[in-house]
């Protein structure tokens, strides 16, 4: 009970620093779909492995709130920086930002992955009761870093693209068609 209150208090106060740091109410909201996507991935790999639901894996999944959500504010915040400071439209943004932040997201999740190993595969002694903490956090960062290199920018783009649409249709500004640009080609990004 206590530890699902803490997790999401984990969840509130990490959505509370990231809309200070970005300015926005709307990128820590979409940064934020990775922690169900993390939590899933956790009960998934509990479920798998035939582990109970205890104590040690609500604390990783605790854990896994803070883990996730950085590797959405590395990709989310790259996208705004290549947006706002070089004038790449959308879609090449989304594009580059996800080609060049997925080593960084990667690399972050495998030696949080390979680290917990030993501990998942109760090497050691005291590992047993710390095993359902590495299991959860496993299973939780592998699906959430593979749905965050694919689903976060596209749900970036989706309320982009509304807020394109408000801002047009209150500005009065003719819409421009909204959707990958014409002679749009994929041969530049590197």
């Amino acid at each position: 009970m206590y530890l699902g209150i803490a997790i999401l208090a984990a969840i509130l106060l990490v959505y509370m620093v990231m809309a200070s740091q970005f300015e926005s109410l709307l990128d820590p909201f979409i940064i934020i779909f990775t922690v169900p996507l993390a939590i899933m991935g956790a009960i998934w790999m509990l479920f798998i492995t035939g582990t109970t639901m205890s104590v040690t894996a609500l604390v990783g999944m605790v854990l896994l709130v803070g883990i996730v959500v950085n590797n959405g504010i590395v990709l989310i915040d790259y996208i705004n920086q290549l947006r706002e400071k070089h004038g790449y439209d959308l879609w090449v943004a989304i594009l580059v930002g996800g080609k060049r932040r997925m080593r960084p997201v990667l690399m972050t999740a495998l030696t949080t992955i390979i680290s917990m190993v030993p501990l998942a595969l109760k090497l050691g002694s005291g590992a047993e009761i710390w095993a359902p903490l590495a299991r959860s956090v496993i299973g939780g960062l592998t699906l959430s870093t593979f749905l965050t290199l694919i689903l976060i920018p596209i749900i970036y783009l989706f309320f982009e693209q509304i807020a394109l649409k408000r801002a047009m249709k209150k500005h009065k500004i003719e819409m421009k068609p909204i959707g990958r640009p014409a002679g749009f080609d994929l041969s530049f990004i590197q």
